[in-house]
């Protein structure tokens, strides 16, 4: 059997295609058994044509191998060669070449990733969430992997991106290597790459400090202070500045302070002291429902009429307040924390909460849906209690 269609060309075969008419019989190649030059329409033009019966099925069939010139007699008789090793070894060639076709394109770490950012933005609730997810891949993942096929792509690979921040940036780390898991893990559901490198890679990594030391939680007024910093700075006889006015609010009902910034007057019950937060704007995508103390009241009532949706709008571009706002007074008040040299923050107010409740005999189960956190037991707690305690600002 000859590779390169030498025999056909020392024939005098190669003289023979160039001078084919549309009316001559197709020419044999000679070499290769099937293969034949089927005349055009035009003199000196043919199509390459290999006859065979299907091992599959049994039919015979015509695999078209290109025109000629365009495809001269030694490349056809590689690529008819090939597909004679195919039919030795049981294998349709056409039937071969369709699977290749409609395999479904595999992905670098990089197009991957792009694709499931896109499929998972309408879903997170902050669209600043969506951008920090893939920006930390952009940062940490993609110089490495971003290029590298999927199936390509081993444990010691995925090690590799995450030793430089492993120990030194425990916490985005971590984060990193949930969102390369999860890549992968889209790969393996779009049959791209049979495992997932992610799942064994910290055998090939140090071992983290616990988390419990890693975390550091945000800055808390003690409770027995409350009292005092909301009498001095907060209350009537200071400044009227909205800031001041929600965040009092915001140590009230011990709630994020996102949830009070965003308030609107639809969600207020003013008949029955409670305020409702719709799901859409709650941390656990769960309403949540908040008693209302008598000062609560006092100070939404004081709030009437500044906006006609807003609870706590700015007062210069009447829109909701920015989530610096609380931040900013905090500063300036100077208010201090259970860490020193660091200022308390709106959100430590929560613990500040917390630990009142602790002082003062408050069950957990109570606490914990009083912040609007994940319990276990689903039962109702009589919350009304505790929102009358806490009402009063000299008790916290």
């Amino acid at each position: 059997m000859a590779i390169s269609g030498a025999l056909w060309v020392a024939a005098g075969a190669d003289t023979k295609a160039r001078n084919i008419k549309p009316t001559d019989p197709a020419i044999p190649h000679g070499s290769i058994i099937g293969l034949a030059l089927h005349p055009s329409n035009t003199k000196g033009r043919g199509k390459w044509v290999l006859r065979y019966v299907s091992p599959v099925t049994g039919k015979r069939r015509n695999a078209g191998l290109g025109t000629y010139p365009d495809v001269g007699i030694a490349e056809v008789g590689k690529q008819a060669s090939a597909m004679r090793t195919a039919l030795a070894e049981g294998k349709d060639p056409l039937e071969e070449k369709a699977k290749v076709e409609v395999a479904p394109k595999i992905p670098t770490f990089k197009q991957a990733a792009e694709t499931l950012h896109k499929d998972l933005l309408p879903g997170w609730k902050n669209p600043k969430h969506g951008q920090q997810w893939i920006n930390t891949l952009v940062e940490y993942v993609f110089p490495k992997l971003g290029p590298k096929l999927l199936p390509d792509i081993q444990p010691g690979d995925v090690a590799e991106v995450l030793k430089p921040i492993w120990l030194t940036k425990a916490e985005t780390a971590s984060r990193v290597k949930q969102r390369v898991h999860a890549v992968m893990a889209w790969g393996w559901a779009h049959g791209h790459c049979q495992s997932n490198p992610v799942d064994v890679v910290t055998h090939l990594l140090a071992q983290q400090p616990g988390k419990a030391l890693r975390t550091q939680h945000h800055p808390a007024m003690p409770w027995r202070d409350v009292p005092t910093f909301v009498q001095q700075h907060l209350r009537a006889g200071n400044r009227p500045e909205v800031s001041r006015t929600l965040l009092e609010f915001v140590i009230l009902t011990a709630c994020r302070s996102g949830e009070a910034r965003g308030m609107t007057w639809d969600e207020v019950d003013f008949k029955n002291a409670i305020w409702t937060v719709p799901a859409e704007r709650m941390k656990a995508k769960m309403s949540h429902r908040v008693p209302l103390a008598p000062r609560a009241l006092e100070i939404l009532e004081g709030q009437k009429d500044q906006h006609e949706t807003l609870v706590f709008p700015s007062v210069r571009d009447q829109v909701e307040l920015s989530d610096m706002a609380l931040t900013s007074l905090l500063r300036r008040l100077k208010a201090h924390s259970d860490i020193p040299g660091r200022v308390a923050t709106a959100h430590g107010f929560r613990s500040s909460f917390r630990d009142w409740c602790s002082e003062k005999g408050y069950s957990r189960d109570l606490a914990e849906r009083s912040l609007a956190h994940t319990i276990k037991d689903p039962a109702h707690a009589p919350l009304f209690e505790l929102a009358k305690a806490r009402g009063s600002g000299g008790q916290r």
